[in-house]
């Protein structure tokens, strides 16, 4: 299905597909996923019949990049799908840092790669069309985007059980999986230093496999040994209770709701309780109401009103997913982006990831999988296991002597910097340096706090994807981050 297909048909097909697991009977799950052997210094050959050539639309760049599968579990024939951006310049000496979306059941291609600080984000208009994005992360080292579990964006199984079996733990061990055979695919890489990033349910993935490469690095053989070095979390949920807690805190703070309902909400909703009264469920309700007519997750921006748009990124209908974490399982729209200056971008986004030549040029659908490629599976409706804290996990790897960094974009609703205020003061880290100033040019970016371990970095007018509405400031932040400097103190 591609932009051959009369537009509104598409659009059709978008809302009503039924989400069906690939059975990849025309071609083997290893000859698909392209597993290499090689050991040499340089990329292998599989990685060299990765290499994307010809991509519908893309600016001339100096750069190479890299898409395919590589699978993780040969049994059940699942493979996973990535896509890597080689640095601008001295691709070779920069590090090599993996970039998670959350949801969970968002695509990392979809809204990191393609619309937050990848360099390539689509463009309206009838023919394929990219525009470079100045910012990119690439600037400061080789991106690597993975569209993670399977059943999100490209990535696919062969066992259609699969789908009824996801969760935290699955997640993060494909994932492991997916890096272990991706590092032989691209032997040149293992050197680098190694990091992880992502936002907002990723503050699940990207700790628990950040806690899967660290202890299994300990007794890991040479081929195996990941040289990881710290991870990087945005707008991140990390613990259920001070989640919810400052989710409406900060509403009210903001004048989303009335008086009335935050008391009433503080006096019904125990968020330390997994399982909330029918009152407080009812209420929340009623909270979430306000979140139809305007953007939860970017507070001050104009949501999209195109009436051809593709996604309703801004509709928020109630539904429950069994297991999933409780702050994300009370709306639908729990895990869709804000489109920051262009509402509409994942408009552009999925119509250009949809098109046959732009699947062909990235190696993505090569078993023909029956849906059409989607920013997020709302097919996923039972996720089967998610601890409602990661701070037991944080601070495991804070003391294990990792690099670890949690920022906030301050105008997010959803995961707000108040939670994520609330959930650090649960750590119990001593504060180095509170509460400083920091500097984009001649203008406050944010503020930070030092801890024991630990740095958090707020960013000042940034709605849940700080790349989207900051980008300028987002590249400062993760240059300095991989430098593990302070941010600039000072104008300059």
């Amino acid at each position: 299905m591609g932009l051959n297909i009369p537009l509104l048909l598409l659009l059709l097909l978008r809302r009503v597909v039924v989400f069906g697991l690939c059975i990849a009977a025309a071609a083997p799950t290893a000859t698909v996923a392209r597993l290499a052997s090689s050991s040499s210094i340089s990329s292998s050959p599989d990685a060299a019949a990765d290499k994307v050539i010809g991509l519908p639309g893309q600016p001339p760049v100096k750069f190479d990049h890299y898409a395919g599968y590589v699978t993780v579990n040969e049994t059940h024939g699942r493979a996973l799908f990535y896509w890597l951006f080689e640095a601008v310049n001295n691709s070779h000496n920069k590090p090599l840092v993996l970039w998670l979306n959350g949801g969970p059941g968002c695509s990392s291609v979809g809204f990191g790669a393609s619309e937050e600080l990848g360099p390539f984000f689509p463009q309206k208009g009838t023919k394929p069309k990219l525009k470079y994005n100045p910012y990119s992360w690439n600037n400061a080292a080789n991106l690597l985007f993975l569209e993670s579990p399977v059943g999100v964006g490209f990535s696919y199984s062969n066992t259609t059980k699969d789908i009824n079996e996801l969760g935290d733990t699955i997640t993060a061990e494909d994932s492991y999986n997916f890096l272990i055979n991706w590092f032989k695919r691209f032997p040149q890489f293992k050197s680098h230093d190694f990091y992880i990033a992502g936002e907002s349910y990723a503050g699940h993935y990207v700790p628990q496999l950040s806690e899967l490469i660290f202890d299994r690095n300990k007794n890991a053989s040479k081929e195996k040994y990941i040289n990881f070095k710290g991870f990087m979390i945005g707008n991140a949920a990390i613990d259920d209770e001070t989640d919810q807690k400052g989710l409406i805190d900060y509403a009210w703070y903001h004048a989303v709701i009335s008086d009335r309902l935050y008391s009433d909400i503080r006096r019904e909703c125990n968020f330390s309780e997994q399982n909330v009264s029918k009152v407080c469920n009812k209420l929340m309700d009623e909270y979430f109401d306000v979140y139809k007519i305007i953007d939860m997750y970017s507070l001050y921006t104009p949501t999209c009103v195109n009436d051809n748009s593709t996604l309703a990124t801004r509709q928020h209908y109630f539904r429950t997913i069994q297991g999933a974490h409780a702050l994300f399982s009370r709306a639908e729209g729990w895990h869709k982006r804000p489109e920051g200056y262009d509402p509409c971008a994942s408009d552009y986004t999925y119509l250009y990831l949809n098109n046959p030549q732009v699947q062909k040029a990235l190696h993505a659908n090569v078993t023909s999988i029956p849906y059409p490629w989607t920013h997020c599976n709302d097919n996923i409706t039972f996720w089967k296991d998610a601890p409602p804290s990661i701070l037991p996990v944080i601070r495991k790897l804070v003391q294990g002597g990792l690099r670890v960094w949690v920022y906030s974009g301050d105008t997010d609703g959803r995961v707000p910097v108040t939670s994520t205020r609330y959930a650090l003061k649960k750590l119990g880290l001593k504060i180095k340096q509170d509460w400083t100033p920091w500097y984009n040019s001649q203008q406050v970016g944010g503020w930070t706090v030092a801890y024991d371990g630990l740095m958090f970095v707020t960013i000042r007018g940034a709605g849940h994807e700080v790349p989207v509405f900051a980008p300028k400031q987002s590249l400062l932040l993760f240059e300095h981050f991989l430098a593990n400097r302070n941010l600039p103190p000072k104008p300059f």
